[in-house]
């Protein structure tokens, strides 16, 4: 099981840039991918999840502005990223488990495979 993920960069506060997640290993209709988050000094915390059925789930701080989605012919999930915030400054991770399926746990330590994390800063 591998996940790449990418897109993060420098934003402006307002910016909309998109993440994706490229997995290999398993369909994404297996099993749910969530992304995470890490702010310098900050605990990890999870954003937002897709599980193998399509259910979507968001973190209260990014719900309607942020939006999972998941093209399954490429095998890659999205996370657009709209009405960016300093706050939303992290590394962000992409993340999967055999035992996260139709649920997605929020814990990160719940998860056993990580993409990279690719690094958005949101400053002007």
């Amino acid at each position: 099981v591998q996940l790449q993920a990418s897109g993060g960069g420098l934003v402006q506060p307002g910016g909309s840039p998109r993440l994706s997640c490229a997995v290999s290993g398993f369909y994404l209709d297996y099993y749910a991918i969530g992304w995470f988050r890490q702010a310098p000094g900050k605990e990890r915390e999870g954003v937002s999840c897709i599980t193998s059925d399509g259910s979507t789930y968001y973190a209260d701080s990014v719900k309607g502005r942020f939006t999972i989605s998941r093209d399954n012919a490429k095998n890659t999930v999205y996370l657009q990223m709209n009405s960016l915030k300093p706050e939303d400054t992290g590394v962000y991770y992409c993340a999967t488990d055999r035992t996260q399926s139709t649920w997605c746990d929020p814990a990160y330590y719940k998860y056993s495979y990580w993409g990279q994390g690719t690094q958005v800063t949101v400053s002007s």
